[in-house]
C-alpha cells in the first residue's frame, strides 16, 4: 500500500472526519472551565478525571497503560487524586456538557438534522463493533447515551476515536514499542517536536535520553533523529494495522460518503475556527 492509498483509505478518512469532534475536549477552554465549576480545578486534572471516568476510580497504573505515552509519574500526581475531588459520573456529565455548549456554537443551524441522521448512523456502526482488547473504548461505550443530539453525536466519535486508539497501541505494542518510543518515532517524522512532547507526556531527560538509545540500537532513529528506512517501515507498519483493526467501523449503515461529508464539514469549522488547533501535539488533522 503506497503512501497515499494510506492516508486516503476509508478508515483513515473516517478517523480524520470524527477525530477534530472528539477532540475539542483536549483543546476547547469550554472544557477545562466546565470542570473547574465541579470544584475540580488544574487543566491536566481535568484531562485524566475527563478521559478515564468511564474506567472509575482506577489505580494510576491501569490509567498510564490506556492512555499509552504518559511518564507514570505524571500520571499518578493527578490519580487517585481527582476522584477524592469529583465523581467519574459528575466528570463524564461535565464533559457532555462542555461538548454540547462548543457543538452548538460551531455546528451551523441548518444542520441539525444531518448531524442528527449522522450521529444514528455513528451509534448503529459503534453497536457492532467488536471491544475485545479495547478497555478505554468499552469504557466510554457503557456510558449511557445522552438525549442530546450533539451530546451523543460528541460521545459517538469518543467511543470511535478510544477503539481506534486502543487498536493503535495494540499495533504500537507488537511492534515492540513503549509508549515514549512510539511518541519519539512520531516526533522523527517532524510533525510535532520534543517540546511539546516531553512537556504534556511528563518525560524526564533520563527517560528520554535512555528511549533515544533503545530506538538507536534498534536501527529505528539515526543520529541526526530522523527516521531510518526501517524506522519508517515499522511506523507505516503501524499505523496500516491501525487501519486493520478499525476496518469495521467504516460500515456505515446510511450513505458512508455523505456521513463522512457531514462530519468533515463540522470538523473543518472547528479548526478553521480555532476550537482545535491546527497545530496540535496529539496529531489532530484538518481533514
Amino acid at each position: 500500500m503506497s503512501p497515499t492509498d494510506r492516508v486516503h483509505s476509508g478508515e483513515r478518512r473516517l478517523w480524520r472526519a470524527y477525530e477534530p469532534i472528539h477532540a475539542i475536549c483536549y483543546f476547547h477552554p469550554q472544557f477545562a472551565s466546565t470542570m473547574s465549576e465541579t470544584g475540580l480545578t488544574g487543566w491536566w486534572n481535568g484531562y485524566f478525571a475527563g478521559r478515564a471516568a468511564p474506567l472509575g476510580p482506577t489505580p494510576p497504573q491501569v490509567v498510564t497503560s490506556l492512555f499509552y505515552g504518559f511518564s507514570p509519574a505524571m500520571v499518578a500526581r493527578a490519580v487517585p487524586k481527582i476522584w477524592t475531588r469529583i465523581t467519574p459520573e459528575a466528570a463524564i456529565d461535565a464533559r457532555l456538557d462542555a461538548a454540547e455548549r462548543v457543538l452548538a456554537e460551531h455546528a451551523d443551524a441548518g444542520s441539525r438534522d444531518e448531524l442528527r441522521r449522522v450521529t444514528d448512523d455513528l451509534e448503529r456502526v459503534i453497536d457492532t463493533l467488536s471491544f475485545d482488547g479495547r478497555a478505554l473504548a468499552s469504557a466510554w461505550y457503557s456510558v449511557p447515551r445522552p438525549t442530546s443530539v450533539l451530546q451523543r453525536l460528541w460521545l459517538a466519535t469518543t467511543v470511535l476515536r478510544e477503539h481506534r486508539g486502543d487498536g493503535h497501541v495494540i499495533a504500537a505494542t507488537a511492534t515492540g514499542f513503549t509508549g515514549l518510543e512510539a511518541a519519539m518515532t512520531h516526533i522523527a517524522t517532524g510533525q510535532v517536536s520534543r517540546r511539546i512532547i516531553q512537556e504534556n507526556r511528563g518525560w524526564t531527560d533520563a527517560q528520554w535520553a535512555s528511549a533515544r538509545r533503545a530506538l538507536l540500537d534498534r536501527g529505528i532513529l539515526s543520529d541526526e533523529q530522523t527516521l531510518t528506512p526501517r524506522g519508517t517501515a515499522l511506523r507505516d507498519r503501524i499505523e496500516d494495522l491501525t487501519d486493520q483493526l478499525a476496518a469495521s467501523s467504516v460500515l456505515l449503515s446510511d450513505t458512508p460518503g455523505g456521513t463522512i461529508d457531514v462530519l468533515t464539514s463540522l470538523a473543518r469549522a472547528l479548526i478553521d475556527r480555532g476550537a482545535v488547533p491546527a497545530s496540535n501535539p496529539i496529531g489532530v488533522p484538518r481533514p
